[in-house]
Protein backbone atom coordinates (compact mmCIF):
# COMPACT_ATOMS: atom_id res chain seq x y z
CA UNK A 1 0.00 0.00 0.00
CA UNK A 2 1.47 3.47 -0.96
CA UNK A 3 2.09 5.79 1.92
CA UNK A 4 -0.46 8.97 2.05
CA UNK A 5 2.80 11.15 3.54
CA UNK A 6 5.73 9.64 2.17
CA UNK A 7 8.64 10.24 4.65
CA UNK A 8 11.19 13.03 3.30
CA UNK A 9 13.82 11.43 1.40
CA UNK A 10 17.38 12.50 0.13
CA UNK A 11 17.37 15.89 -1.71
CA UNK A 12 14.34 17.09 0.55
CA UNK A 13 14.43 20.91 1.77
CA UNK A 14 15.45 19.74 4.84
CA UNK A 15 18.50 18.58 3.62
CA UNK A 16 19.47 22.06 2.70
CA UNK A 17 21.71 24.39 4.91
CA UNK A 18 19.38 27.36 5.67
CA UNK A 19 19.82 31.26 4.46
CA UNK A 20 20.01 33.30 6.98
CA UNK A 21 19.05 37.13 6.26
CA UNK A 22 20.17 40.12 8.17
CA UNK A 23 17.55 42.70 9.85
CA UNK A 24 17.17 45.02 12.71
CA UNK A 25 14.47 44.29 15.19
CA UNK A 26 11.33 46.22 15.15
CA UNK A 27 11.09 46.69 18.51
CA UNK A 28 14.92 47.30 20.19
CA UNK A 29 16.48 47.95 17.03
CA UNK A 30 19.06 44.84 16.84
CA UNK A 31 20.72 43.82 14.55
CA UNK A 32 19.43 40.20 13.80
CA UNK A 33 19.48 37.20 11.70
CA UNK A 34 16.23 35.87 10.70
CA UNK A 35 15.83 31.97 8.38
CA UNK A 36 12.93 34.22 5.84
CA UNK A 37 13.55 36.87 3.57
CA UNK A 38 11.75 40.02 5.46
CA UNK A 39 9.00 41.65 3.70
CA UNK A 40 9.06 45.25 3.55
CA UNK A 41 6.42 47.00 5.52
CA UNK A 42 6.57 43.88 7.78
CA UNK A 43 8.22 44.01 11.54
CA UNK A 44 10.44 41.50 12.25
CA UNK A 45 11.50 40.93 15.96
CA UNK A 46 14.87 39.54 17.60
CA UNK A 47 14.82 36.04 19.73
CA UNK A 48 14.75 38.27 22.29
CA UNK A 49 11.80 40.62 21.24
CA UNK A 50 9.71 37.70 19.09
CA UNK A 51 7.97 36.15 22.56
CA UNK A 52 6.59 39.11 23.52
CA UNK A 53 4.69 39.67 20.61
CA UNK A 54 3.11 35.89 19.95
CA UNK A 55 -0.17 35.34 20.60
CA UNK A 56 -0.38 32.99 23.72
CA UNK A 57 -1.04 29.48 22.75
CA UNK A 58 -3.90 27.59 24.49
Amino acid sequence: MEERYPRRGPGSYQDRPREFHKAVCADCGKECEVPFKPTEGRPVYCRDCLPKHRKPRF
